[in-house]
């Protein structure tokens, strides 16, 4: 059932700036109709967008599978989590507001919209990475230059790997919507890589993918016990 969420930010239009006042893009002024949530799980990717793909196998799947564990486990430990997409569907879907021809940027303006909305703690997009280079391997977890997200991308960065046994450290990039716009500490993590055959058995399997959420999750709560 699709998150009754996404139809509250839609339809709580408040009657915000005047035209001209707020860029195209830029979701309308609200009322919040849902309480605050200390963490925001973006499911990457959904409906016509399957992401990256090997063989039939769709990134926009995994990333659904491990984004549920991660809500349970995030939940399990008492924290409120709000998961923005629940079945296989674009959230782009659900955006009237975005006057753009692209469909990538209004999936993307709706995530950032929703995260305002809530006004969540914490913003998590969880990805599948590649790489044509079929040897590359492990965990990535790309984060803003503002601190919070640095340290939360530390935290995560490192449970996922003690979790796949590699040394990565997490990176700094600006040229991400999400990053960019989102108002919150953010990260996008890289979970593992689909092109490569280790780390595709990981990421398919129902074990593997609930190692890869249970890190998250740690790298989660570590921050929470070290942030302000």
């Amino acid at each position: 059932m699709r998150i009754v969420i996404i139809a509250c930010s839609l339809l709580l239009i408040a009657g915000g700036a005047g035209p001209g006042t707020a860029e195209a893009h830029d979701p309308p002024n609200v009322k919040r109709a849902l309480p605050t949530a200390d963490v925001l799980i973006d499911a990457g990717h959904g409906g016509i967008d399957g992401g990256t793909h090997w063989n039939g196998i769709l990134e926009k799947d995994i990333n659904l599978a491990i984004s549920r564990k991660l809500y349970l486990l995030l939940r399990a430990r008492g924290l409120k989590v709000i998961l923005n997409r629940t079945g296989d569907y674009a959230l782009s879907d659900d955006n009237r507001w975005h006057l753009s021809r692209s469909r990538h940027r209004r999936d993307l303006s709706q995530r950032r919209g929703l995260s305002d909305e809530i006004g969540a703690a914490l913003f998590v997009s969880v990805h599948v990475n590649w790489s044509p280079k079929g040897s590359k391997r492990g965990p990535l977890v790309i984060h803003q230059a503002e601190g919070g997200s640095a340290l939360l991308a530390k935290f995560i960065q490192d449970s996922l790997n003690r979790q796949q046994n590699k040394f990565r450290l997490p990176q700094v990039a600006n040229q991400y919507y999400l990053l960019n716009r989102v108002q919150v500490p953010s990260v996008i993590v890289e979970t593992a890589f689909l092109s490569d055959p280790a780390d595709r058995a990981m990421l398919t399997s129902i074990p593997g993918q609930n190692r890869i959420a249970a890190a998250i999750a740690s790298g989660i709560i570590a921050y929470r016990l070290c942030s302000p």
